[in-house]
This record gives C-alpha cells, sequence and structure tokens, in this order.
C-alpha cells in the first residue's frame, strides 16, 4: 500500500526521523506514538504530499507520490489533519460533497454524490445537520464533519491525526467501531493520538517515534510498557484486562 524508503524528516536542524524504512499493508491498522515535537503530524503531512521530506521517498502502491495527479492521490489517500480552520459559512453537506470532488469530473453534484454525502453524515451521528452553517458547531461536532468528510472520500488509505480530538466517550467508542468496520474492509490505517490505550484497542501494528530520529516500528502485541515509556518519556506499567493490555503510568516515583 504505502512506502517509506530512506525517509528523514527535519524541524530546523533538529531530525525528527532517521531512514525510516516502513511499509503500511491493506487491511493493517498503525498507531504513530511519540511526545510532542518528536515528527507524528508532520510524518502524516509527509505521506499526504503536504510536506516534503528531507530526503528518502514515499511510494504509494509501487509509485512514488510525486508521480501521482493530484485527482488520483485525492482518490487513494484521505488525511484528516489534527484541526479545522473554517473561515467561510459553508454548509455541512457542502463541506461532505467536497471531499466526493476527486470521484467525480463534473462540478454538479449529482443525487447519487448527496446520498453519499447524507449516508455519512448520518454514520457520524449528525443526521439533520445538513443545512446548518460548520461555523455554529461544537468542536465535537466538527470534527465529527471532518470525520464524515473523510468517510465519503472513499480512500483505500486513511490518514487520521487526533481523530478523537475533542469527542465525547459515546463518540470515541463510535470512531472505534467505524475504524475498526473500515480496516475489516482492506483499507489501511495510519492514526496519530496521545490517548494510548485508545489508539491501541483495535491497531495491529505500532510506528514509535522516539524524537531523536530513532524508531521503531512492529505488531502491537511485540510492544513492552519499558519500550513505550522510553519512547514517551515516563515510565509506564502494563496491566491485563478482560484480554487486554493496558499501559499506565507509574506513579510520581519509581515503579
Amino acid at each position: 500500500m504505502i512506502r517509506c524508503e530512506g525517509l528523514t524528516l527535519k524541524a530546523g536542524t533538529r531530525t525528527l526521523i532517521d531512514a525510516l524504512a516502513w511499509q503500511a499493508n491493506a487491511g493493517e491498522s498503525w498507531v504513530v506514538i511519540g511526545r510532542n515535537g518528536a515528527g507524528k503530524s508532520t510524518l502524516l503531512k509527509t505521506l499526504a504530499m503536504l510536506t516534503p521530506p528531507e530526503a528518502g521517498q514515499v511510494l504509494l502502491g509501487g509509485t512514488p507520490l510525486e508521480r501521482l495527479r493530484a485527482r488520483e492521490r485525492a482518490r487513494r489517500i484521505a488525511y484528516l489533519p489534527q484541526a479545522q480552520h473554517d473561515a467561510f459559512g459553508y454548509r455541512v453537506l457542502d463541506v461532505v460533497l467536497a471531499a466526493r470532488h476527486p470521484h467525480d469530473a463534473g462540478y454538479w453534484e449529482s443525487g447519487a454524490e448527496i446520498g453519499r454525502a447524507h449516508a455519512a453524515l448520518a454514520e457520524l451521528d449528525l443526521s439533520g445537520f445538513a443545512g446548518r452553517d460548520v461555523r455554529t458547531l461544537s468542536g465535537g461536532e466538527r470534527q465529527r464533519v471532518a470525520l464524515a468528510a473523510l468517510l465519503a472520500q472513499d480512500a483505500p488509505l486513511w490518514l487520521l491525526d487526533e481523530p478523537s480530538a475533542a469527542l465525547d466517550l459515546a463518540h470515541q467508542m463510535a470512531l472505534a467501531h467505524l475504524t475498526c468496520r473500515a480496516r475489516a474492509e482492506g483499507r489501511t490505517l495510519i492514526t496519530v493520538s496521545h490517548d494510548l490505550n485508545l489508539a491501541l484497542q483495535d491497531a495491529t501494528h505500532a510506528l514509535l517515534l522516539m524524537g531523536d530520529g530513532r524508531w521503531h516500528a512492529g505488531e502491537v502485541a511485540t510492544l513492552s510498557a519499558e519500550l513505550l515509556g522510553d519512547c514517551l518519556g515516563y515510565p509506564l506499567e502494563a496491566l491485563r484486562h478482560r484480554g487486554r493490555t493496558l499501559y499506565l503510568p507509574c506513579g510520581a516515583g519509581p515503579c
């Protein structure tokens, strides 16, 4: 699906990720873990071809991203940024419909496309919001509109930067069910999240960014509290509960 070859990312003179050799395949769900400033969002922007790398390249289906036309990339990659910025009073329906443009060469949306948009809104518990001005929504409602647009885009690769931000517990769990179903359908998910246990709940793999260029990639089952604690800069302990492993911060003192 998507592969990095010798990918190096920097922030000024600081190396965030050094020579990343990594691949995410169809049906895999990757969670990207790291401290603030470790390069998580920068990596997602690079995978979406919004930020150029210092070195190396990203390939989608064996083709370097820069060789794909913008419309083709938009059909294959759906990117959810960390924050939404609405300068104009678009209707919620228009925001979701905009995600369908890569699939339709025409300007006016067909009845079928409008139906897809309404179905995506219903999936995110937003039925009845279609005519609302996006600027009148709460933070959690606006985030769900962004998720509905991502769903309507119907891309096989999802890049999600803090998708559960501003969501209440019920909608966090609804999002977890949505992403689980997307993976079962064969989509590839790459998610940045600071909610460690929620992010690991249904993930198959993890990419740990250590913040100094080092990185570690592997199956979630291979993670340890020591490795995660080193990545996040705070000691953790692992607890087993109903077949799941939960990672909790140790007390103020040593474990």
